[in-house]
């Protein structure tokens, strides 16, 4: 299992939560998605590593900002 953190902007509450969480999630290898709200943080649980701009892309699409490392 691989555990990879990233900084999400943006997100300010419950519904942000869903929608990133749902998007992420879809990407294919996502096992679990953690999302903390106050940090700005998701942490993402997958059986491989994962593209990069497979989770900007997804990030993208909720509608939120993927803030480069």
């Amino acid at each position: 299992m691989v555990n990879t953190t990233y900084q999400v902007q943006g997100m300010t509450c419950g519904h942000c939560v869903s929608a990133v969480s749902a998007e992420v999630g879809a990407i294919p290898g996502v096992q679990d998605v953690q999302v903390d709200l106050a940090a700005g943080r998701v942490t993402v649980s997958s059986d491989q590593p994962l593209d990069p701009a497979a989770v900007r892309a997804a990030v993208d699409e909720a509608g939120y900002d993927l803030v480069d490392a």
